[in-house]
C-alpha cells in the first residue's frame, strides 16, 4: 500500500469515512490518513491490510490480543452490585 507515508507492507484500518479512512502502521503505531479508494474493496474497521491486501488471520489475531489486554486491564465486580 502506499500512502501518505511510503511503502507500508502491514496497518491496520481505525476509521472509515466517505473518502478517506484513518490507518495506523502496525510497524510504527503512527496514525495517518489515507484514500479509501487505496484500500481493498470490502475492508472493515479493524481489518489488517498487509501489501494491500486483507488479511483475515492477522485480523483475527489482532482481535485476540485486544480481547486478551481488556480481559487483564479488567476490574472485577464485588459481590451484590450491579453496573
Amino acid at each position: 500500500m502506499v500512502g501518505a507515508l511510503g511503502v507500508w507492507s502491514a496497518v491496520q484500518v481505525e476509521l472509515l469515512e466517505d473518502a478517506r479512512a484513518q490507518v495506523v502502521r502496525l510497524d510504527t503505531g503512527q496514525a495517518c490518513t489515507v484514500e479509501r479508494a487505496s484500500l481493498p474493496a470490502g475492508v472493515r474497521e479493524g481489518d489488517v491490510v498487509v501489501d494491500g491486501r486483507l488479511e483475515p488471520q492477522r485480523t483475527a489475531l489482532r482481535m485476540r490480543e485486544v480481547a486478551r489486554k481488556r480481559a487483564l486491564l479488567g476490574v472485577p465486580v464485588p459481590p451484590g452490585l450491579d453496573l
